[in-house]
């Protein structure tokens, strides 16, 4: 049985794409047709690729390994949020930081750096501290919860990505194809899906599409790590041999990363330079994006 029906995509307004003359050319086998100027997506094909989506991370929260969400985009900060810290994965709504992935020992560091400045509040120390440098620590703690508050508990690279918009993210994406992370995106027809692993045809500029979507996803993680509960609760009642524990991962050979190392914890005494940690927490407007192709009432 399909995780979503015809119905629920058709009033979340997951098939209006952008523009006519907005479109890829390379989104043409996910387009239905073309009305009022505007490009209709076939849902049909989006119910499909939901499926699939939605099976491959269930089998990847089955195996343990962590799914992070990227949505930057007001509209989807707080669905994802939401919807995403409720079955416990790391996920990015504030701002992707060059090098989340690439240079993942120096984020490391970073969150690292929050453990630091919270033992030190609680140290006597702090009350020797003058009230500027007091708020200037403050400040630079306030910005890494921020940017990395969300990810503190992912302590090796994620097994897959899941992006809303993969043209606002193309910086996540190329990092997560230069280390051949698996891309799961939400592509809508102004986008090009060559080089996203599970393509998700739909609308990613609509709150109703993208929570709708979101949540099938989230819902497919949680069924994922129940199914991995149950597994550890009968081979601890069991005790298999360790050949029978690894059977469940077979499914997800292709999709899953093949290095599962955990990245190494930072030593205590190595601090991260301040030019570094400066990179993190540039916090620089972006430009505001060009108006969206749609009317306010359709997205």
């Amino acid at each position: 049985m399909p995780r979503t029906e015809f119905k629920q995509l058709l009033d979340a307004g997951v098939h209006f794409g952008h523009l006519k003359r907005k479109w890829n050319p390379n989104m043409a086998p996910y387009i239905f047709m073309e009305k009022n100027g505007i490009h209709i997506i076939d849902l049909q094909k989006t119910i499909v690729k939901i499926d699939e989506a939605a099976d491959a991370l269930k089998q990847i929260a089955r195996s343990g390994r962590k799914v992070m969400f990227v949505a930057t985009k007001k509209q989807a900060k707080s669905i994802v949020a939401e919807k995403v810290s409720a079955v416990n994965m790391p996920y990015v709504v504030e701002r992707w930081p060059g090098g989340m992935l690439t240079n993942f020992p120096t984020i490391r560091k970073a969150v690292k750096k929050m453990s630091t400045i919270d033992k030190m509040i609680k140290d006597s120390s702090w009350d020797n501290l003058s009230k500027r440098e007091k708020l200037q620590i403050s400040r630079q703690r306030a910005k890494l919860e921020k940017i990395l508050g969300s990810i503190v508990d992912l302590t090796r690279l994620p097994a897959a990505l899941f992006i809303i918009d993969v043209m606002k993210e193309k910086i996540a994406v190329r990092e997560a194809q230069r280390l051949s992370i698996p891309i799961f995106g939400m592509v809508d027809t102004n986008s090009d899906p060559n080089g996203i692993d599970f393509v998700i045809p739909a609308n990613d500029d609509a709150s109703q599409s993208i929570d709708l979507i979101v949540g099938v996803m989230c819902d497919a993680i949680k069924d994922g790590l129940s199914d991995r509960k149950v597994e550890r609760e009968n081979d601890d009642k069991d005790e298999k041999p360790l050949s029978t524990l690894k059977k469940g991962r077979k499914a997800v050979a292709k999709i899953i990363v093949e290095d599962d190392e955990e990245v190494e914890e930072v030593d205590d005494k190595e601090e991260i330079l301040d030019e570094e940690l400066d990179a993190i927490l540039d916090d620089e407007e972006i430009a505001e994006e060009e108006e969206e192709d749609l009317p306010e009432e359709v997205k």
